[in-house]
């Protein structure tokens, strides 16, 4: 099956403004080198669609745009209390069935859960309404604290600016990190979070001359991946000792340095294999493994699969 390029945004009364911003920068036109998307937003009746700020979007599209894509995106809204009515859910459901893949932005996961398309399924929202998702439908197994969660043909995510990570996903997962990357650049995010990332720092890190420090040694460590890279290393960089430095980092990006080094060597190894032809052991090496074999158990534990398979299915033939 072929990467999705035909999107579809649901676009209900009371429809955050945000969520519909996001998805139309995500899936916007760009140039020749990235995939041209066909993006629209689709509502129950087409005309002005009152939003959660007051200010009316046009939806051009009713319903019947589900049925043509390839991917259909559920987004906020003031209303998610109310279960969408009959012929919303009938159409999620229907694209659903056919093989669209299928995802809930925020409390757009209550629009799935209506549908009855998270029944068994892991799912997460914006972690201030994750109770009442589990209170509501026992049968989804809520997430309150991750970004996104990934079931294959559906996808979740948590709120306000998480609908990037969601998209990106989205985006790197049948697209590649490289065409991730590109379109990340370009909206000037960061390449990729995990989904198991939380949602929120309880207690944000002070903006002082350490967390200067902090960001120098994360931008240094990011050009010297090919390198071992200890965490002794990185604090000794950073002046701190390492439990100060280890405390610090948690509380900036809220996952651990050896975390964070993972997912950025596996995220270089990736675009390494989708635009290069250096072979396995060499891109190994740039991105700070001892050998192909440390990177094939990495790639199959983090990527289900390994490097040369992956290789494989980003090569685009003409």
């Amino acid at each position: 099956m072929p990467p999705f390029v035909n999107v579809a945004a649901y676009a209900p009364a009371g429809v955050g403004m945000l969520g519909a911003a996001i998805a139309s920068e995500v899936f916007d036109v760009r140039g020749p080198d990235l995939p041209r998307f066909e993006f629209a937003l689709c509502t129950d009746r087409p005309g002005p669609v009152r939003s959660d700020v007051g200010l009316p979007l046009l939806v051009e599209h009713g319903l019947d745009r589900m049925a043509a894509a390839d991917l259909v995106l559920a987004l906020p809204w003031t209303g998610f209390r109310t279960p969408p009515g009959p012929a919303v859910l009938d159409a999620l459901n229907a694209a659903h069935a056919r093989g669209a893949l299928v995802a809930g932005q925020c409390v757009g996961s209550f629009a799935l859960a209506a549908a009855g398309l998270l029944d068994g399924r892991r799912a997460t929202t914006h972690w201030r309404f994750a109770d009442l998702l589990a209170a509501r439908h026992p049968e989804v197994s809520v997430r309150p604290d991750a970004l996104y969660v990934d079931e294959g043909r559906i996808t979740t995510g948590a709120g306000a600016a998480a609908g990037f990570d969601l998209c990106l996903h989205l985006l790197r997962r049948e697209y590649g990190a490289a065409t991730a990357n590109a379109i990340a650049r370009d909206l000037v995010l960061p390449a990729h979070r995990d989904g198991g990332q939380a949602q929120y720092l309880a207690t944000p890190a002070p903006e002082d001359c350490q967390d200067e420090r902090l960001t120098e040694v994360l931008l240094w460590a990011r050009e010297h991946l090919h390198e071992p890279l200890p965490v002794a290393e990185l604090a000794r960089r950073a002046l701190m000792s390492r439990r100060s430095f280890a405390r610090r980092f948690t509380a900036a990006t809220g996952t651990t340095p050896h975390a964070w080094l993972l997912g950025l060597r596996l995220s270089r190894a990736e675009e390494l294999l989708e635009t290069t032809d250096l072979p396995v052991e060499e891109v190994a090496r740039q991105v700070g493994y001892g050998s192909a074999a440390v990177l094939r158990a990495q790639f199959v534990r983090r990527r289900g699969v390994p490097p040369r398979s992956y290789r494989r299915a980003f090569t685009r033939t003409p």
